[in-house]
């Protein structure tokens, strides 16, 4: 008899992060405009991330963030990063 089949671990999100936050730079957004929408499950991963630098994680004032980037956790189905919209000129 085989035993069930483990479940695969996911890898840490932090490389896709990393990627999508580099490109929102490259394109002209700051990173203080930007917010990493992301599911529990991500949040976790990146917390226990061991591969991760002390200094590409952490929290000030009880706000997590990643890459100086301000994450929101839980509330979305799926992470995504969100840029602050260039304000509309009168």
């Amino acid at each position: 008899m085989r035993s069930p089949a483990r479940p695969l671990r996911r890898s840490s999100p932090a490389a896709s992060f990393r990627a999508q936050i580099e490109k929102a730079e490259a394109e002209g957004c700051s990173r203080a405009d930007m917010t990493l929408r992301v599911t529990l499950s991500d949040a976790s991963l990146l917390k226990r991330d061991p591969d991760l630098a002390l200094s590409d994680i952490g929290f000030v004032d009880q706000t997590m963030r990643f890459l100086g980037v301000v994450i929101e956790e839980g509330g979305v189905a799926q992470s995504e990063l969100v840029r602050a919209r260039p304000a509309q000129a009168d």
